[in-house]
């Protein structure tokens, strides 16, 4: 049989920031917390992140990208992330407020410029670059879950500051599955130190 008429394997693929452990397990329990409040289940699925991009691909092309993300990111700085209270996407998100969200959507802006050709697969299928960065607390709510859960959550305070030293490529290649790490890659920028001066 000829090689040739099998489908290309497709993959969804996450590029994120992961906040550091101590951070993440506080919004874990928050998490938490909200599904045992409003049984809203996608609250407990995935570890806390802030995503940069979403894209479904090829994976022949991952590679490259990993490659190319490696480059991008030898030019980047270890990045200072503010998190500053609660947010909402009306009528189905709530998420942790980036109070840092220019740094962010210069990171992401970053990302686009290199790779938003690698990223995208057709013309249905373009890369989402994430230019209101957030950290979800729980998505797809029902009507009742999103209006009480606001309720309650747009009156309360949060606060969390941590350094972004690395971004982390993951992969899915069907809905169902858990998201593997493909690779992370460190922020390499020489301007360390300058930059770490500026964060008072």
């Amino acid at each position: 049989m000829s090689a040739d008429i099998t489908t290309p394997a497709v993959a969804e693929y996450l590029l994120l920031i992961e906040p550091r452990k101590d951070l993440s397990d506080a919004i874990t329990d928050i998490k938490k917390a909200f599904y045992d409040q409003y049984k809203a289940p996608e609250a407990l699925k995935g570890k806390p992140h802030l995503t940069l991009v979403n894209y479904k691909q090829y994976t022949s092309f991952e590679s490259r990208i990993v490659q190319k993300l490696r480059t991008v990111s030898m030019q980047i700085t270890p990045i200072a992330i503010d998190l500053q209270d609660y947010g909402s996407f009306p009528s189905h998100t709530i998420y942790i407020n980036v109070a840092s969200r220019s740094t962010v959507q210069n990171l992401v802006k970053n990302i686009r410029t290199h790779l938003q050709g690698l990223m995208k697969m057709d013309k249905d299928n373009k890369p989402h670059f994430i230019m209101e960065p957030h950290i979800t607390i729980a998505r797809r709510l029902k009507p009742w879950q999103y209006e009480q859960g606001w309720l309650a959550y747009s009156h309360q305070s949060f606060a969390g500051r941590f350094i972004a030293n690395a971004m982390v490529l993951l992969r899915r290649e069907t809905p169902d599955q858990k998201y593997e790490l493909v690779n992370r890659f460190e922020f390499q920028g020489m301007a360390v130190g300058a930059s770490q001066a500026m964060l008072f």
